[in-house]
Formats: C-alpha cells, sequence, structure tokens
C-alpha cells in the first residue's frame, strides 16, 4: 500500500524519524507529509501505533486533471464499487494546488460525480453523499495538472486521543506533544519531569511511550475509516490489535512525574490520564517550579513554558519566572536534558543557558521555539545518550 502520513510542516522530521522507527518503507517527504509504503499488517498498525502524524491517507489512482471535464471523465472510469458499498455515504475533500482553472468547489464536485456516475456506470446503487458522519472520505489532492485520489482512512483527526480533559488555557495539542518528545530523543528509557504540566498532555505522552501503549489503542470500531472500505481484512486488524495490545509493559522502566503551581491543574491531568489509562505510571504533585526537585540523577525534562492567559502577569513577572526557570535547570538539574517550548514572543532568553538546539514549531496560531539543553554537571557535559540508574 502506498500511504500519505500528514503533519505540520515544522514536525515533519519526528514523523520521519518515527515512521523510520515503525519500519515503513520508501519514505518521500513533501510539504505537510510523508509518502510511505506498507504491508496490510504495518498498515493496520500505523493507524494505532503513529504518534505524531495528523492523519493518514491510502492512494488509490493518479489521474490527470487540467479540466473539470477530464478529472470527471477519469474519476468515472475508475471501479468505485471494489473499493467500498454504495451503502456507506461518502463526502470529498479536495487539497493542492489550483491548477489548470479548477477551484476546490470544482474538484469536490467532480470528483463525487465521477464517483457516483461510476456506480451509476457499472449498474450498482449509486451511495449517498454524506458531509456530516461520513464512513468514507475520499482526498482530491490537484498539482499541476494531475490529481492523487486517496482514502482518509484514520477518520477524526489522530490527535484526538480521547483523553483531553476541558478546561485549560492553553492546552498543547498530542501531536505536538509526541513530536516535541521525538525531538528530544524520549524513549521511556530515562526518567522524565514535566514541572509545568498545565494540562498534562506531555506527561501523558511520555508516560506511553514509557510502557509501549499505542495513543490509538482505544479508539471504538468503526472509528477508523479504513474498517468501512471493501477489503477491510477483519481477522488480520484483530490480530494486529492483540499483537500491540501484548507488548504494553506493566509498568514504565523510569519515573514519570508532573507538577504545576496550581492544584486545579493537577487535577485536571490527573483526570485526563485517568482516561488514557496511564494515572498510575504518573506521579502528580502540586509544587511551584522554583521548588521542584529531579526525581532522578538523569532524565529528560519537557515543558510549555507558561505564557500570557497561563500567568496572567505583566511582563516583569514573566521575565522573573522564566530566570528563575533558568536558576532551577542550573542548579537543581545538572546531568539532565531539557526540551522547552517558548513563544516567540516570550522573554525566553531570560532563563540564561544557550541551547544546543534550536527548532521553530507552531503551537496551534502561536510562533514557538523548542529550546533543547544538555545540562552540565559540574564542568563536564553528558552525553545526550546518558542513561544513568533511574
Amino acid at each position: 500500500m502506498r500511504l500519505i502520513a500528514t503533519c505540520p510542516e515544522e514536525t515533519k522530521p519526528a514523523l520521519v524519524a518515527e515512521l523510520e522507527a515503525l519500519g515503513v518503507t520508501e519514505l518521500a517527504p513533501t510539504f505537510r507529509a510523508v509518502l510511505c509504503s506498507a504491508t496490510p499488517r504495518q498498515f493496520y498498525a500505523l493507524h494505532l501505533r503513529v504518534r505524531t502524524a495528523s492523519r493518514i491517507l491510502r492512494v488509490l489512482r493518479e489521474v490527470p486533471a487540467r479540466t473539470p471535464a477530464m478529472l470527471h471523465s477519469q474519476v468515472r472510469r475508475l471501479h468505485w464499487p471494489e473499493w467500498f458499498d454504495a451503502r456507506h455515504g461518502f463526502m470529498v475533500e479536495s487539497t493542492g494546488d489550483e491548477g489548470g482553472g479548477l477551484t476546490p468547489k470544482q474538484v469536490i464536485t467532480q470528483v463525487r460525480e465521477g464517483v457516483r456516475g461510476s456506480f451509476a456506470r457499472l449498474g450498482e446503487q449509486v451511495p449517498p453523499v454524506d458531509t456530516e458522519d461520513p464512513k468514507v472520505v475520499i482526498v482530491a489532492h490537484v498539482a499541476r495538472g494531475r490529481c492523487m485520489l486517496s482514502f482518509d482512512t484514520s477518520g477524526k483527526s489522530l490527535h484526538k486521543r480521547g483523553y483531553r480533559e476541558q478546561g485549560h488555557p492553553a492546552p498543547l495539542k498530542e501531536t505536538l506533544a509526541a513530536a516535541i518528545l521525538q525531538f528530544a530523543g524520549y524513549d521511556g528509557s530515562v526518567a522524565f519531569l514535566d514541572p509545568m504540566c498545565g494540562s498534562g498532555t506531555l506527561a501523558i505522552e511520555a508516560a506511553m511511550i514509557a510502557v509501549r501503549k499505542a495513543p490509538q489503542i482505544h479508539r471504538k470500531k468503526g472509528e477508523f475509516h479504513f474498517e468501512w472500505l471493501a477489503d477491510f481484512d477483519r481477522a488480520l486488524w484483530r490480530e494486529t490489535q492483540d499483537s500491540i495490545r501484548a507488548e504494553k509493559l506493566d509498568a514504565p522502566p523510569c519515573i514519570v512525574a508532573a507538577s504545576d503551581v496550581r492544584a486545579e491543574y493537577i487535577e485536571m491531568a490527573r483526570r485526563s490520564a485517568l482516561k488514557a489509562r496511564v494515572e498510575k505510571y504518573i506521579q502528580f504533585d502540586a509544587v511551584r517550579v522554583q521548588d521542584v526537585a529531579p526525581p532522578a540523577p538523569t532524565g529528560l525534562l519537557a515543558t510549555n513554558l507558561p505564557y500570557g492567559d497561563r500567568i496572567g502577569g505583566g511582563e516583569a513577572e514573566v521575565r522573573q519566572l522564566y530566570e528563575e526557570f533558568g536558576d532551577t535547570l542550573k542548579h537543581r538539574f545538572a546531568g539532565w536534558r531539557a526540551a522547552v517550548l517558548a513563544a516567540n514572543a516570550s522573554p525566553y532568553k531570560a532563563i540564561g543557558l544557550k541551547p544546543s538546539r534550536t527548532i521553530k514549531l507552531m503551537n496551534g496560531s502561536i510562533p514557538c521555539r523548542l529550546l533543547l539543553f544538555d545540562l552540565y554537571a559540574g564542568s563536564r557535559r553528558l552525553p545526550p545518550s546518558s542513561t544513568a540508574p533511574c
């Protein structure tokens, strides 16, 4: 199978690294996506395992699309009844360039009517169009006079793990948290701490990595759209699910900890962790970042620095917090690595440490940078792969 895994452009390197680790082949990064090839077993497993992708698309065909009539004719010629049952409602999405005089509306219309015309031409029942709760979503990507036709096999966005509690003013998207951990090289073999955890997303994603828990393993029957395609192999799907469930560890190899100064955020994070079924693997604590102590000799500290509404103070208060956070890193976390997400508009330089690497990211609509620090033990710099006892 030829697949497309989509993601924000800035997290694409994390997705490439993750797909390589998952064993898929023929990786070809493109804009906001990575093309790859997979066996049917890998295809099913990818939907359960992948942490940094937004959607997975299964490529069907690429056809000429220089005019609306040409696109309609090419789509109508395909044998769509071989791919999905007419009893299932479908919809069409358009992405890509508006080349050849084709607008997104024209693309959607011509592909939709071409699909319906294919069923009619082959003497089959014509499937209904359903834009509210479709079981089949066809994605038409037009570029340079060609149209790549794919099925969105993931269904709802893969960042929707189903555990996030509502109410936090600055929640971190689950896929972004997973990308941050990927950039930081976290695999669960060292201790983890988020000292300003907010809604707890980083700690929850870290706990799932540490116990080898697939992020989508709890999706309900029928929520993946590949389950509605004609070639869905139910036996292979069940076998894949059982195999992935069996990989989960009884406990993380090293401690996963999360703290925040506000007790209500800790309770929110705890409820989210409970919904994610990893609450028992995370040590929660209500404590100021200035007073936090490392839970192990070495490990990874990762956090989304609060800014604006999360602090509620003026520029001087924000700067003071960043300075005190930097002092905490310098004086208490020698031997650790740190991955710190900071808004571009924040006074992140007040941390007072030089990052070993900086990665530009977007947290929703907020331009940010991920600051990666290798902290020192005295005058000796520890290697990034240091795995001292947890």
